[in-house]
C-alpha cells in the first residue's frame, strides 16, 4: 500500500529477483512518460522505492501522484 509521508506517497515492491525488478522499473518509465509524471525511485537488487510528489506544485502530493500510484500498483 501506498502510504503519504514527507509530502510524498511512497511505496516499496519486492520480487524473485533484479530481472523482475527491472522489468517492472521499464513498465514503470513507460507509464510515467506518457503520464508526463516521472518518479523518484531506487533499485536494489530486487526491491524497488518510489516516491511519488509533484514539483510543480511545492513538491506535496496532487491528483497527478494518486493517479501515477494507481497505474503502477496496476503494473504490480
Amino acid at each position: 500500500m501506498w502510504e503519504e509521508k514527507n509530502n510524498q506517497l511512497y511505496r516499496a515492491f519486492t520480487f524473485k529477483d533484479f530481472r523482475e525488478a527491472f522489468a517492472f522499473m521499464t513498465k514503470v518509465a513507460l507509464t510515467a512518460e506518457k503520464m508526463d509524471h516521472h518518479p523518484y525511485w531506487t533499485n536494489v537488487y530486487n526491491k524497488v522505492e518510489i516516491y511519488l510528489s509533484t514539483h510543480d506544485a511545492g513538491n506535496t502530493v496532487t491528483e497527478k501522484d494518486r493517479q501515477l500510484a494507481g497505474a503502477i500498483d496496476q503494473l504490480f
